[in-house]
């Protein structure tokens, strides 16, 4: 055929499409809802594409319709999960803001199948501009037919209210509010709310009756700070599993100037004709997968072997993640090349027999909807330990490896006391479990950690991360943090000794809190954030992360009458757990906010106290209060070993830690308000290193202190031979990444760009080369100085620093304290030079158990004034305590440091114990005055606050006179007089019963 015949056989095509032009027109008015047209009226030339080749889409199956960066819109053949396969194949873009899915109500013209269009925007306003707020005003008649709406649908909002959120609707997505109809406004806004009200996470299914395209339920889903990837794509997969064919699906992104929100609404019908009314196992299904798919990716190992094989369901392979996450992380941290997370995922991946019976273990302890748990249980764990103590597949060290995951497995659901797995709005997992369980792991997998045991352990696991929780005692308190890492070695390298970095920081907390009612206990966390991430997402998902733990710790710990409060958390330790928490490591305000409102919210026994630092608190970096203590050792160590009067005499000092951090910021801050003479000759941070060894500029150096970090430092202040060290200004040369190096000479500021090798070469061994009087390591990651590298303190047999006060915790390890302790260095360890912040966050909590939020405010300039007085006093009683005691026995200061630590709360728990055997003790009048000492002046010495103490739980008063005699007893007390009072009482005693 020549060309002139194939153009013309073309003619006749298009002359034959024209003429059913008017007659496809009509099949889609007739086929489609009439929203779609309005919604998407901004798109004729796509809806024309359609038109016209509407008589292909049998052979085409997918039309592309739209395709551009801020839109994708195609229309494609529908048959059961269509959408799922579609949605795996679309190019993978950030920013949905917007998705549409409309399916026809009639099939496609001689076809047995409907028509689906898909549609969807990638245009959206970041956290930041919304929270700017700079909108245009919305249209009054959209303005009043919403309004209208909300209130014929008998919304609880008022007219203010309503007007906000429209505003909030308007200012994120203006051409949204100008084509939808005021009902789908009024619904979204109504989704927003409720969604947030139930803690950022709401489900309902509704019937809907639409007789012609099969819909029977409208189904309305929002979830804050939803997973930023492929989230729609697990949503269907949810659908697919379960077997319901969605038909019509309206999803929106909202952000609320913190974070986004998708508020989602399908139409669909079960196609097995299986009822999705309320109370229904499909309802109930529907509604517990999709909230799971919170806390599980659909990447995970176990979803993509175990549930897309259909071996196990989402929710289930959620807690089989979870056993992997901390079966790896109790084992891997002294043995991190075994026990690998593949090779423990393959355990469980590999033996599904195995897997399903711990699952059915798990649940026969926990389900609380279960019958006779007890004898189930038993019957099953017999079962289950016989299983795996039998386990052979005749390759003899594999099969002992994996007998050891699977009975750490067991343990889990063992020494577990309480779980939040049960309750189904959650957004991550917690388990609070009997530490008697490490000691069923064995000596091979503890030998690495502090001798003590903690008195809980509770194990949290999201999406992004997992963490822990331990606690040295019944009430206790320790800082929240939470490590950013990217990509999986990152992940994995601080997942492998997330358990003991825990534990030591635990234990070291236990020490250090000697002097509060509050023992010791800290929580860590670990974040995977997206690789190449942006600070607004990485910020997001650490909020996500963080708000997660916040709701799944609420799940368990909040009681009545000693018991978790949700009956669907089985509580097999039942007694409250009064924990307190305090910022650390990458824990903002707004959440210390936020953790705060949520305990107050769900009735946590502590209510707001839960938290320290709040604004109605006690700001730690505002007040420095960690630094005054660090600073307060330094002063009377420093004269006492040195002679060096630090507020008169000239002396040198270094610190890691920078400018704009908590306590070297505010230690530095402190230095240069008390000490004229002091030379901070070496400042290392996160953002680089700042060297001048004449002493830093203290004009240039106050410039930047509590404000920003070292490589803000004008170099022009430099004294010669310093130098800036910037790790954060690089360049490429070739394949080379080099770093900017700034040094001061007798000709000025000269540049230097240097290699990868280098930088880190001089950033490493910086703290091992300045010589100063003075080293204060306020900053860096723990057990930085270890018995690898502690000879480098030395120069020529001499110490390159005489005196070191820890101002972070655990940075130099045990065995490398005894080392420079041995050659000369005097430490003041970080549990008794540091503990002034968590003191002071203990005075916070006794605050708000006291008072209300605007009777603090109303004092707070009185009240923390005397919390200062009281840090000041307890950090020179201790640091005068412990030398004395070196001087009279020659002990290390570490060593007298953790007897003194030890030795109160040894007191502590005995005298704890004694009072509730004693309960009414407390309540007498000398003892009221006792526990009145321990508290700031303020409350002490004015009869209106000394009623509110006595109103009291029994079991802070307890904790309180415990905490105020043990540590007089050490700090000011004879111990020969104890013993003489001792003595006689049982001499007394002896006579009676003769």
């Amino acid at each position: 055929m020549d060309s002139n015949s194939i153009l013309s056989a073309i003619e006749v095509q298009l002359y034959t499409q024209q003429a059913q032009t008017q007659a496809r027109l009509a099949w889609l008015q007739q086929a489609l809802h009439p929203f779609f047209f309005n919604f998407n009226r901004d798109e004729t030339d796509a809806l024309a594409v359609l038109a016209m080749n509407l008589g292909r889409l049998n052979t085409l199956h997918k039309l592309p319709l739209v395709d551009r960066e801020d839109r994708i819109m195609l229309a494609q053949v529908s048959y059961p999960n269509s959408l799922y396969d579609t949605l795996g194949q679309l190019p993978k873009r950030n920013n949905l803001s917007y998705t549409e899915i409309n399916t026809s109500q009639i099939n496609l013209p001689n076809s047995y199948h409907p028509l689906e269009i898909l549609r969807f925007d990638y245009v959206r306003k970041t956290d930041y501009e919304i929270a700017q707020g700079s909108f245009s005003t919305i249209p009054a008649d959209i303005q009043e037919a919403v309004l209208n709406s909300l209130e014929s649908s008998h919304s609880t909002l008022s007219a203010e209210e309503a007007k906000v959120l429209l505003q909030l609707l308007w200012s994120n997505n203006e051409q949204y509010v100008l084509v939808s109809h005021p009902e789908r406004l009024a619904r979204i806004i109504d989704l927003y709310v409720k969604t947030r009200a139930n803690d950022d996470i709401y489900f309902d299914a509704l019937p809907f009756d639409q007789g012609t395209t099969g819909e029977t339920t409208r189904i309305l889903f929002g979830v804050g700070n939803p997973p930023p990837n492929d989230y729609l794509l697990q949503i269907m997969a949810v659908f697919k599993r379960l077997n319901i064919g969605v038909k019509r699906a309206y999803n929106l992104t909202l952000s609320n100037g913190i974070y986004p929100y998708f508020l989602a609404t399908f139409y669909v019908a079960s196609r097995e004709g299986k009822s999705l009314e309320k109370g229904s196992d499909l309802y109930k299904n529907l509604q517990r997968e999709l909230y799971n798919t919170q806390i599980i990716s659909i990447l995970a190992s176990t979803y993509t072997t175990m549930v897309e094989s259909g071996i196990i369901n989402g929710i289930n392979a959620t807690f089989v993640e979870a056993m992997i996450s901390f079966c790896h992380t109790n084992l891997a941290h002294n043995r991190p090349d075994k026990y690998t997370p593949d090779t423990i995922a393959h355990a469980f991946h590999n033996h599904p027999d195995i897997t399903l019976q711990l699952i059915k273990l798990f649940y026969a302890r926990f389900d609380p909807e279960g019958t006779e748990r007890e004898a189930t249980y038993s019957q099953l764990l017999a079962e289950t330990t016989d299983l795996v103590n039998t386990f052979n597949t005749g390759r003899r060290f594999l099969d002992e490896l994996r007998r050891t995951v699977f009975r750490c497995a067991i343990s889990f659901t063992q020494y577990c006391l309480k779980t939040n797995f049960f309750v189904p709005e959650k957004h991550a997992l917690a388990f609070r479990l009997h530490p008697a369980y490490l000691e069923e792991l064995g000596a091979e997998f503890t030998s690495d950690l502090p001798n003590d045991r903690p008195f809980r352990i509770t194990f949290f696991f999201g999406r992004r991360g997992s963490g822990y929780h331990i606690g040295f005692s019944d009430i206790a308190r320790g800082g929240w943090r939470t490590l950013i890492t990217q990509g999986r070695d990152d992940y994995l390298n601080s997942a492998n000794t997330l358990f003991r970095e825990n534990y030591v920081l635990a234990h070291t907390q236990h020490l250090k809190n000697k002097d509060i009612y509050e023992g010791g206990s800290k929580m860590v966390a670990i974040l995977n954030a997206d690789i190449g991430a942006d600070a607004d997402k990485k910020r997001q998902q650490l909020y996500k992360l963080q708000f997660g733990f916040t709701n799944a710790f609420l799940d368990i710990f909040v009681t009545e009458n000693g018991r978790a409060k949700d009956p669907r958390v089985v509580d097999y330790y039942g007694e409250d757990e009064p924990i307190e928490l305090g910022p650390d490591e990458n824990m903002h305000d707004a959440m210390i906010e936020l953790i705060a409102q949520q305990a107050r919210k769900r009735g946590y026994l502590l209510g707001a106290g839960i938290m320290s630092s709040k604004r109605v608190g006690i700001n730690h970096k505002e007040y420095g209060v960690t630094s005054i203590g660090v600073i307060r050792f330094a002063e009377v160590t420093m004269q006492e070993t040195l002679g060096i009067n630090m507020h008169q005499d000239r002396f040198s000092v270094k610190f890691t830690g920078g400018p704009n951090g908590d306590v070297a910021g505010n230690g530095m801050r402190l230095l240069l308000e008390r000490c004229p003479q002091v030379e901070i000759r070496l400042i290392i941070d996160g953002s680089g290193a700042l060297y001048d060894p004449q002493g830093l500029d203290h004009t240039a150096l106050a410039a930047i202190v509590l404000k920003a970090d070292a490589d803000a430092f004008d170099a022009n202040a430099l004294h010669v031979g310093g130098f800036i060290l910037y790790r954060q200004q690089t360049r490429k040369e070739g394949l080379r990444e080099l770093f900017k190096k700034l040094i001061k000479t007798e000709q000025g500021l000269q540049e230097e760009w240097v290699s990868n090798d280098e930088f880190y070469k001089t950033f490493n061994n910086l703290i091992f080369t300045v010589e100063t009087d003075l080293f204060i390591p306020a900053g860096g990651r723990p057990e930085t100085i270890d018995s690898r590298n502690v000879e480098q303190f030395f120069k020529n047999a001499q110490p390159v620093s005489k005196v070191i006060i820890e101002g972070a915790n655990s940075f130099i390890t045990p065995d490398a304290r005894l080392v420079l302790q041995s050659r000369g260095v005097v430490i003041m360890r970080d549990a008794s030079a540091n503990k002034c912040g968590v003191i002071s966050s203990s005075y916070e909590i006794i605050a708000n158990l006291l008072m209300s939020d605007e009777e603090f405010l109303a004092n707070k300039a009185q009240y923390v004034g005397d919390v200062l007085v009281i840090l000041n006093q307890l950090a020179e009683k201790e640091a005068r305590l412990i030398l004395k005691r070196n001087r009279e026995t020659g002990e290390p200061y570490t060593t007298i440091s953790d007897k003194i630590s030890r030795e109160i709360n040894g007191h502590y728990a005995k005298i704890f114990a004694y009072l509730q055997k004693k309960p009414d003790l407390v309540n007498q009048p000398d003892y009221i005055q006792a526990i009145l000492q321990h508290l700031p002046r303020m409350i002490a010495s004015d009869p209106f606050w000394k009623q509110r103490v006595e109103k009291l739980p029994s079991k802070l008063k307890f904790a309180i006179l415990a905490s105020k005699l043990a540590s007089q007893l050490v700090y000011e007390g004879n111990d020969d007089s104890v013993y003489a009072d001792m003595i006689a009482s049982q001499v007394q005693h002896l006579n009676q019963l003769a």
